[in-house]
């Protein structure tokens, strides 16, 4: 995408490789967008840059409601101790 190209060409010289460094930098991205702004961006990506982000958001957003409802983490019945 050309967008974050560009973006990347620009904080390039900033970054530490830190896997912090694309947390900060797409927040600080969206906080200066618009609604209007984000759509155009998407407009502009073509179809496996546009399944990409809609799968991305998908897999973070069912992950984030697989840990809120404890789905897969079992706990342990209480045993009771016979004699």
């Amino acid at each position: 995408m050309r967008f974050v190209d560009e973006l990347y060409e620009y904080c390039k010289d900033r970054l530490t490789g830190d896997e912090e460094d694309a947390e900060v930098i797409a927040i600080s991205v969206l906080e200066e967008l618009s609604r209007k702004d984000l759509l155009n961006l998407v407009k502009e990506m073509n179809d496996e840059e546009l399944k990409s982000m809609v799968g991305l958001y998908l897999i973070e957003s069912l992950r984030a409601k697989i840990t809120e409802e404890g789905i897969g983490h079992t706990t342990m019945p209480s045993t009771q101790v016979l004699h």
